[in-house]
């Protein structure tokens, strides 16, 4: 089988491979803080669980990213992940001004990678995400080996912000 034409296994990164709790208190003010939220990212340690998973996953499987990070984030998300080791893979980012909730422009965007490709399995904190593409008939790990804050979830949510 050719790399191209193996199923794809679909990574989020804030709260299921990076841990943000150390820069959620960006998002606990008000205003919330955008730019120091996703400017703390490149400080992000890594999650464990999430790393083996994905380093597991693409012994057998073609890892690709799905983040509700904006795309001015791009480069620090592509140094940050080869930092960590893991699997190079392309990276889906959501438009700088998109501000819809992470559970539709992720969703969008599985359905079109779907098109043309087999997913095995999408691994996301977004217990809306992971509804959502449960229902849409997409497999799922829910990853839960993080803790977020409530800001992080409206955010998520409500803001269309990651």
């Amino acid at each position: 089988m050719t790399k191209d034409s193996r199923p794809l296994a679909v990574f989020d990164l804030d709260g299921t491979l990076a841990d943000t709790a150390h820069r959620q208190r960006f998002l606990e003010r008000t205003p919330r803080d955008w730019d120091a939220f996703f400017a703390a990212a490149p400080d992000d340690p890594p999650l464990a669980e999430g790393v083996a998973l994905a380093l597991k996953s693409a012994e057998e499987y073609e890892v690709v990213y799905l983040t509700g990070r904006p795309e001015r984030c791009r480069r620090d998300t592509v140094d940050w992940l080869a930092a960590q080791g893991l699997p190079e893979g392309t990276i889906w980012m959501r438009r700088n001004d998109d501000r819809r909730p992470a559970r539709r422009t992720k969703l969008d965007i599985l359905r079109r990678l779907a098109r043309d490709r087999a997913i095995h399995v999408l691994v996301d904190d977004d217990e809306l995400v992971c509804e959502d593409a449960e229902r849409a008939g997409f497999t799922v790990v829910r990853a839960r080996w993080a803790a977020t804050s409530a800001a992080l979830k409206e955010a998520q949510e409500g803001e269309g912000r990651t």
